[in-house]
């Protein structure tokens, strides 16, 4: 393992780890505001969907914290136990948030429907990124070029899918924030800060899985584009 290929590693691991680290002190912090308008989570979100026209989307409960999220297949907005039953303005972000997927799932918002599409495809990408070393180390029946190649590859689908996340996230976001002022969840400044704070960290978490899938899929690419065929 090359000194440069080291220094990737560690530099992509600690900033995906400062990005995952940094949205859970943030949500650890505003679940434990108060919200002034009584709502919880659920209940926020069943008025949102409600108001959308979105009637056939169900709202579920769990238990992983910072699981929640929207499935477009089954129709499902699953939230962690504390936003599910919560009324901090972290709680109401965070469903407001989800609540954003389904309303671009109805509109047929176009990095969506571009994401869902690359769902398979960038699930088989992963696939060969975590086997593909393995095989090569092991079994030597992958070329050195080949694999790196073919590496390249599966790292520029995982980046393509982890950018078009970029714009789906965003936009969630930004249809939460006005939705949550716009129906009257958050009512005082420091409450839309606390949301601006909450959902601002999350999407950071976005932006290292970007620049990570970005870093590795050059870093397999650039060999290639300078003709070094046996690395």
């Amino acid at each position: 393992m090359s000194g440069l290929f080291l220094i990737l590693i560690i530099g992509t691991f600690a900033l995906s780890g400062w990005a995952a680290f940094r949205v859970r002190r943030i949500v650890a912090r505003y679940s434990e505001m108060p919200g002034t308008s009584g709502y919880t989570g659920a209940e926020a979100a069943a008025r949102i969907l409600q108001t959308a026209g979105i009637n056939d989307v169900d709202i579920y409960e769990h238990n992983e914290m910072l699981g929640d999220h929207y499935d477009p297949i089954h129709k499902r907005l699953v939230l962690s136990s504390g936003n599910y039953h919560g009324t901090s303005p972290a709680a109401l972000g965070i469903a407001a948030h989800e609540c954003g997927h389904a309303i671009q799932h109805k509109a047929a918002y176009a990095p969506l429907q571009m994401r869902m599409a690359a769902v398979g495809l960038t699930n088989f990408a992963n696939q060969i990124v975590m086997w593909l070393p393995l095989i090569g180390i092991f079994t030597g029946l992958v070329r050195p070029y080949t694999g790196m190649m073919l590496m390249a590859l599966a790292w520029g689908v995982i980046m393509a899918f982890n950018l078009v996340t970029l714009p789906v996230e965003f936009d969630a976001s930004r249809r939460a924030k006005l939705i949550l002022d716009k129906m009257g969840f958050v009512r005082t400044e420091e409450e839309k800060g606390a949301v601006n704070k909450v959902l601002n960290a999350a999407a950071w978490t976005y932006v290292a899985a970007f620049i990570t899938s970005l870093a590795y899929f050059l870093w397999h690419l650039l060999p290639l584009l300078l003709g070094r065929r046996d690395e």
